[in-house]
């Protein structure tokens, strides 16, 4: 039966199983749209901006471990997809867009809305298409989920002319995809994964750093039980939290720039580094040259371009870290090792650094800290809330005083660093998950970037809980110029700040506010007895406050600098660690 390409759209996403998609409407899609009008098995939820339908789908991709998607149309709907593909190829999330393209025989004059939009994200998708021939479309759509979701995940971007929507066609839906030149290795090298376990078991001092792709990989099981099993302790990156527990008793939470005192010395005096889906970025090393100068390194990553890239490693595996993981276990298992023995001194050592320099803040009873909000948050939701943040201090609170002990709770921008994320990819994660508790830990400046999405949460009756951490400045970059500008605040003073409350109530939300700490808790309370719409919670914050400890640019991730009261930098000397 011929079917129109618009037709044969929605079919290829039924079959891939898509419930809902993210977009906004415009002219070279109308043919798109007015499939969806009688469409009855698949979703379109209609953000306010592009960007916002990107960051949903991805926000859905991270919490469900699915595909997102998201339609727009061409010319500057399509250039506003960018900012939200560029996130989520930096931290590896699939999902796939639409864009909507003038016809066949426009393209290249100039046309109306028109734009190269193949060509412009070329650099930040994992793959593209332009299609020309309705007769391409279904083979197209199956390559590109396929494409976003194997190897290591990221976004495809799919350009669709007006005539190629509109154009006829049988629909044969592709049974199998074969792309001659994409095939990801997912089984490891087994003398690599000998090597790695044989690392590991002689290692006196070992650390594990996790990042994103443990999660990727679904493999928090075996992340774990290669902790336990050899006494090692573990660190993540801020894309790995929720990778491993973070209440248990190995994890050290997270490195790098914000990260804690305890990660950054194990790190710096290890003998061994095992870095496990993580990319080894310039927030987590620190100067790269003194990056974990007295250790091994051992790196597996189902990408092998993400090796070596920045840091020497003296042991690569590329495949699958769920199936590398079991294999490496399996090979430990057999050593008879008795880990907790040889690691005792190395464990006493890191739990010193513990209770040396925890994460704190100085209390006040008459202001509120935004650490405290953070604490409460995580006090009165049990940990199992899903958080999303936007970018900035509040980001790094967020990571660093709510503990995260399951995989995919965490929703944030790591690599991209995109203010506007976390409001619409929270939009995203409460329709994976309905049922949950979802948070959006944000700015007063970063709430800003997608604000009008309260509209879409409202038409939806999703009741998403945004805490706006509202200090009135632009928190992190006054700090940056606190520390390093001579207190020069060149325009991060956000003079003019919308009242919130107000705000969320002209869009049929609800707002809250807090002023003192002892408004705290009840406001969250009230926020959470909310279930059919957004609520906006505006808690006037110390705008003092800083986020600590911090490794300046530049700096080795040991050369910590603390809040006034902890200014001392402590060295550690490891021939101090008795080995048993």
């Amino acid at each position: 039966m011929k079917m129109s390409g618009a037709e044969i759209l929605i079919e290829c996403l039924k079959k891939e199983g898509v419930k809902h998609v993210f977009g906004y409407p415009g002219g070279v899609v109308l043919n798109i749209f007015d499939v969806l009008y009688d469409e009855k098995d698949l979703e379109l939820i209609l953000t306010r901006h592009e960007q916002a339908a990107v960051h949903a789908a991805d926000g859905y991709a991270r919490v469900s471990g699915k595909v997102g998607v998201a339609i727009v149309t061409s010319g500057p709907g399509a250039t506003n997809t960018v900012t939200g593909l560029a996130t989520a190829s930096m931290d590896s999330i699939p999902i796939v867009v639409f864009t909507g393209q003038v016809p066949t025989m426009l393209i290249g004059n100039d046309a109306f809305q028109e734009a190269d939009i193949v060509g412009i994200t070329r650099p930040c998708t994992k793959h593209n298409y332009l299609v020309k021939d309705v007769k391409d479309l279904a083979q197209t759509v199956r390559e590109a989920f396929h494409i976003a979701s194997t190897g290591r995940p990221g976004p495809v971007l799919i350009d669709l002319p007006k005539d190629v929507t509109s154009g006829m066609c049988d629909f044969v839906w592709p049974k199998e995809v074969n792309i001659r030149s994409y095939n990801p290795k997912y089984e490891g090298n087994k003398w690599q994964m000998k090597q790695a376990a044989e690392e590991i078991a002689k290692a006196k001092r070992p650390v594990i750093m996790a990042g994103g792709g443990v999660i990727l990989s679904g493999a928090s099981k075996e992340l774990k039980e290669l902790a336990e099993l050899t006494k090692t302790p573990v660190t993540v990156t801020m894309m790995g939290l929720g990778g491993f527990p973070g209440t248990n008793n190995l994890s050290m939470g997270m490195l790098g720039m914000h990260g804690t005192y305890c990660a950054n010395m194990a790190v710096q005096n290890a003998d061994l580094i095992v870095g496990i889906g993580v990319r080894f970025d310039d927030r987590v090393t620190g100067r790269t040259a003194d990056f974990a100068p007295k250790a091994r390194i051992v790196h597996i990553d189902i990408d092998p371009t993400s090796i070596r890239k920045t840091t020497r490693v003296d042991v690569p595996v590329v495949g699958d870290i769920k199936q590398v993981l079991k294999e490496i276990i399996k090979n430990l298992k057999e050593t008879k090792e008795q880990w907790g023995a040889v690691r005792k001194s190395w464990l006493k050592q890191v739990d010193t650094w513990k209770k040396e320099r925890p994460l704190d803040y100085e209390h006040d009873d008459k202001i509120i800290k935004p650490q405290f909000v953070v604490e409460k948050i995580y006090e009165l939701t049990n940990g199992e809330a899903v958080i999303c943040t936007e970018v900035g201090q509040n980001q790094m609170w967020a990571a660093q005083f709510y503990k995260y002990d399951k995989p995919r709770t965490w929703l944030s921008s790591g690599g991209l660093g995109t203010m506007g994320y976390g409001f619409p990819a929270a939009i995203g994660a409460q329709f994976a998950m309905p049922k949950a508790t979802v948070f959006d830990i944000a700015g007063d400046g970063s709430i800003q970037m997608n604000i009008q999405e309260l509209a879409t949460a409202v038409i939806n009756k999703l009741p998403i809980k945004v805490a706006i951490l509202n200090n009135r400045y632009l928190g992190m970059v006054r700090q940056w110029q606190e520390l390093f500008f001579n207190e020069r605040y060149s325009h991060t003073n956000l003079d003019v700040v919308p009242d919130f409350v107000k705000v969320a109530e002209a869009y049929g939300a609800v707002g809250l506010r807090a002023t003192k700490p002892e408004e705290v808790e009840p406001v969250l309370r009230e926020a959470l007895k909310i279930k059919d719409r957004p609520v906006f919670m505006d808690f006037v914050v110390d705008w003092h406050e800083k986020v600590y400890p911090m490794v300046p640019a530049g700096a080795a991730i040991d050369e910590m600098i603390f809040g006034e009261k902890k200014e001392k930098k402590q060295k550690f000397d490891s021939s101090q660690i008795k080995i048993a």
